[in-house]
């Protein structure tokens, strides 16, 4: 979904990486509807999202996309 430049977003989750621990990105939802993720240091791979989005909104970001991503810290499968 494309968004006005003058549109607000409010964060609703964090994405949670592969350590369990740290917050990796946040989910937005637009004020005029949406969601958007913005990564606190580009991209990385994602275990799980807090607090849970329903699974709606789960496809919207493509969390299994999130889970999949191969960044230089992820070793082989």
């Amino acid at each position: 979904m494309k968004h006005k430049e003058n549109d607000e977003a409010v964060a609703i989750a964090g994405l949670i990486g592969t350590d369990g621990r740290n917050v990796v990105g946040l989910v937005y939802r637009w004020y005029s509807g949406g969601l958007a993720v913005k990564w606190n240091d580009g991209p990385k791979r994602v275990a799980a999202v807090e607090p849970q989005l329903t699974d709606a909104e789960k496809r919207e970001i493509d969390f299994d996309g999130l889970a999949n991503i191969r960044g230089e810290r992820d070793g082989p499968d």
